[in-house]
């Protein structure tokens, strides 16, 4: 039996509703084989190398589980990407314990296959205390509700963005403005980018796999207005690109099975590096979390 590709489209965002996200929490849910070393998996969507939101989770779940004095909130990670990750091999996570205070502990995760580092990471964790407050106001976009999800996006584009469509999809995306594809078609440019996101499905009451799952999804979109601003796309243009370091702080606790809304710009781009710099904000506007990525980025263009 057949199916057209709106068919295919269709069934597939059916899917999404609990299969990839049940796999989103087993690949999290990585192998402890000794004290300090760990084993992750890859999905069975292959892609041409490791998911940089993969390592950022599964480092994370990493680093937390080595906590020795109770467990207080993840405050910071900073992590670089050092190479390519080998989807047809696990992923070996090695921790070092460098403090574990009472309101304070840290730790570095380095991503080996094949005795190379593929990725490494500082994880902060912190206690939150009253303090000074203030922050940035949210930016006014319409409510997750009242957009179309994901799906509806690919419609008419599935051979040129085949790579986003095959992916796997744990995370519900509501775009409140056009995606790069859209953008490009339209001939137009966007020097942001507004994204309502949360799991696509209830996650366990472990706030560890909430911030492992946030930084998972922290690795989509957030280089999108670098290449917007330009009036260019994935899968539209002939784009190289590679993460080469991604930080977060997390200011606020969150359920990430909830809508946040995740606001990005990029104030840079040169030397064939962009930044995108992100914010989480809750439903109700409080900031909970700030990123910034920078990548290696290369355009080729049509020749003629």
């Amino acid at each position: 039996m057949t199916r057209n590709l709106d068919e295919q489209n269709s069934q597939n965002a059916g899917d999404v509703q609990g299969g990839d996200l049940e796999k989103l929490i087993a690949l999290l849910d990585i192998d402890q084989v000794e004290d300090d070393l760990f084993v992750g998996q890859h999905p069975t969507q292959k892609t041409a190398r490791t998911f940089g939101g993969q390592l950022l989770g599964q480092g994370v779940v990493a680093a937390g589980r080595t906590l020795t004095r109770g467990a207080p909130p993840v405050h910071a990670l900073h992590a670089h990407f050092i190479r390519g990750g080998d989807v047809s091999r696990p992923m070996e996570y090695r921790v070092q314990r460098f403090r574990d205070g009472k309101a304070f502990a840290n730790r570095q995760v380095t991503a080996m296959q094949g005795g190379e580092e593929v990725f490494t990471m500082l994880v902060a964790f912190q206690d939150n205390s009253a303090g000074l407050e203030h922050a940035v106001e949210s930016p006014l976009v319409p409510y997750p509700e009242e957009l179309p999800p994901l799906g509806e996006h690919f419609k008419g584009y599935e051979d040129q963005i085949a790579l986003f469509v095959n992916a796997l999809h744990p995370i519900d995306i509501r775009f409140a403005n056009d995606p790069t594809w859209k953008v490009k078609s339209a001939g137009e440019t966007l020097e942001h980018n507004r994204v309502w996101m949360k799991a696509d499905g209830a996650l366990p009451d472990d706030p560890l796999l909430h911030v492992a799952a946030m930084a998972y999804a922290s690795d989509t979109t957030v280089l999108d207005s670098i290449i917007t601003t330009h009036g260019l796309s994935w899968g539209m243009d002939r784009l190289f690109a590679a993460t080469v370091n991604h930080s977060m702080w997390f200011h606020r606790e969150f359920r990430f099975d909830e809508w946040m809304l995740y606001a990005t710009e990029s104030p840079v781009a040169a030397g064939s590096r962009g930044i995108g710099s992100g914010r989480f904000f809750l439903r109700d506007g409080l900031l909970a979390t700030s990123v910034v990525q920078e990548a290696l980025i290369k355009y080729f263009p049509p020749r003629g």
